[in-house]
């Protein structure tokens, strides 16, 4: 990928369809390098002016997001900015909310929903997807 992420880096999850997106905190410092190009944040209020092309999702910190045909559809415009863009996905923390929609953007990308918080406890964190209700979302999505 031209513009992508280095797979190395902190929070890079490299989907099966090759695509790599980062997840990340918002209450911790930016990483190091590129900022992304794109980036979906999963906040209860309104985010900041980042200084790149971004989505807000309403989703309260714990729970999940308001409007479930919005978070897919961002979701899917994430995945296909990721074939040439750099993208990232964060909430506050960057574990729950975060790895629920990481799970989520899996599924589309192909995992199966029986597998895809696995999937991103091996790839990205081992806690994401934090609340049982994230997981019977990811379990549901596209369902």
């Amino acid at each position: 990928m031209a513009d992508g992420w280095d797979e190395d880096a902190d929070g890079v999850m490299r989907l099966p369809s090759g695509r790599l997106i980062r997840g990340r905190g918002l209450r911790r410092a930016m990483p190091t390098g590129h900022p992304p190009r794109f980036g979906v944040y999963l906040l209860g209020s309104a985010p900041p002016e980042f200084g790149w092309t971004s989505r807000w999702i309403r989703w309260p910190d714990f729970w999940l997001p308001r409007d479930r045909a919005y978070t897919e559809e961002v979701l899917i415009e994430a995945l296909h900015r990721a074939e040439s863009e750099r993208v990232e996905i964060a909430c506050g923390g960057g574990i729950g909310r975060t790895g629920t929609a990481l799970a989520c953007l899996a599924i589309i990308d192909g995992v199966p929903a029986d597998e895809a918080v696995a999937f991103v406890r091996r790839h990205y964190h081992h806690q994401a997807v934090e609340t049982p209700w994230q997981k019977r979302f990811v379990a549901r999505f596209r369902s």
